[in-house]
């Protein structure tokens, strides 16, 4: 036998594996591909300073010196004024269903109080404190804005305010999560990520492994419908996702602390529908792939953008509109803000519905596409 290194015989391997690979077009498109869309999605998507925050007006004081510091702050690029002079009522629930992110409250005679230096008026801003990161840099911008602002109001004619102590207080109240925990905010994101990868993972394999163990032939023998083999493949791993889910939820409060100001019988049944479309989402991966191979790849490439564009590790908000539109078609970003909604600030059923429903509608489609790539033949 010549064991000698060939140059020859060197070659012949290297021209087969660049056949080989040319050949399997999915996984050549997919290597070529993830990258671009890795770089897509870091370089334009992910913002660590996110601006044009969605805010809420609640003002009693109508006065040209309050219309000057909601100017201010709309100036700064961080607020983005989407509610103008609202109720409490109102502002609150907005709060709590993650329609917006601040509250500035502007108390009544405010403008009044600071003219007479009577008192120290107050203006309030309530912050959703649940990402912490999103709201750092827009409230260290309201303490340098007010001063600014009014500062520059009390110089017209009222220069003898200047001098002194500031003659208003700015009270910035970090709700939710006031403490700014990091585990308060990543545990219940942990959740979804955890679950999307898992659950896509595992029915991905469902089909291809039957055809590659050559046990798909005594399952298309079998007098089922495709409806039949694709919900009978998911509801086992529905129980398997609850059980993953419990042992989450069980270290997010006695291992982590997190706590849970909702109710567990809402989490967990909110968990059913996010559970089901990615078991759908993995079977219709199954049903396109070939092999087991590019099933794996078919669901990184799902799970990188999920977990990009969900809100999980970088602000929702801070994202590009094209990247938010994006990543409001996927059932994890909004899976993440029912979990949050519910641990952190102890929402209903009222405020996680317009949250479920495209959960609900994503896994419907998702399960039509199974059906329609389901094949009954070998081949």
């Amino acid at each position: 036998m010549n064991i000698g290194f060939s140059i020859n015989r060197l070659t012949a391997v290297i021209i087969k594996e660049f056949t080989q690979m040319w050949r399997d077009k999915f996984t050549f498109a997919m290597m070529l591909f993830i990258p671009v869309v890795q770089l897509i999605l870091f370089g334009f998507a992910i913002n660590s300073n996110p601006k044009h925050l969605p805010t809420a007006i609640v003002s009693s004081d109508n006065s040209p010196m309050t219309r000057s510091f909601i100017t201010g702050l709309q100036n700064t690029d961080y607020f983005k004024m989407v509610e103008t002079n609202i109720d409490e009522k109102r502002a609150e629930f907005l709060l709590a269903r993650g329609d917006i992110l601040f509250i500035v409250r502007i108390p009544a005679y405010f403008t009044r109080d600071l003219i007479r230096g009577e008192k120290k008026p107050s203006i309030l801003v309530t912050a959703d404190a649940t990402d912490p990161i999103a709201s750092v840099n827009a409230i260290a911008a309201i303490n340098g804005l007010a001063n600014q602002v009014f500062t520059l109001d009390l110089s017209r004619g009222l220069r003898d305010l200047i001098p002194g102590p500031q003659p208003y207080n700015l009270i910035v109240h970090p709700k939710y999560n006031p403490e700014a925990i990091t585990h308060y905010n990543t545990v219940p994101g942990l959740m979804g990520t955890i679950l999307t990868m898992t659950m896509i993972m595992i029915t991905g394999l469902a089909i291809t492994r039957e055809f590659e163990r050559g046990t798909m032939e005594g399952l298309l023998a079998m007098p089922v419908k495709p409806f039949e083999v694709i919900v009978g493949k998911i509801i086992p791993y529905v129980f398997v996702g609850y059980m993953q889910q419990m042992v989450i939820v069980l270290m997010s409060i006695f291992v982590f602390k997190v706590p849970v100001e909702g109710s567990i019988i809402l989490l967990m049944l909110a968990t059913l529908p996010f559970i089901g479309a990615n078991l759908c989402v993995g079977l219709t991966f199954s049903t396109i792939a070939k092999n087991q191979l590019q099933a794996v790849q078919m669901t990184f490439f799902f799970f990188l953008p999920s977990m990009l564009l969900s809100g999980f590790l970088f602000p929702f908000k801070g994202m590009p509109n094209w990247a938010q539109t994006l990543g409001e078609m996927l059932p994890l970003t909004h899976f993440i803000r029912i979990m949050r909604g519910i641990m952190l600030k102890g929402n209903g059923i009222s405020e996680i519905w317009p949250q479920v429903w495209p959960i609900l509608i994503f896994m419907g489609v998702a399960l039509v596409i199974a059906l329609r790539r389901y094949r009954r033949t070998l081949d």
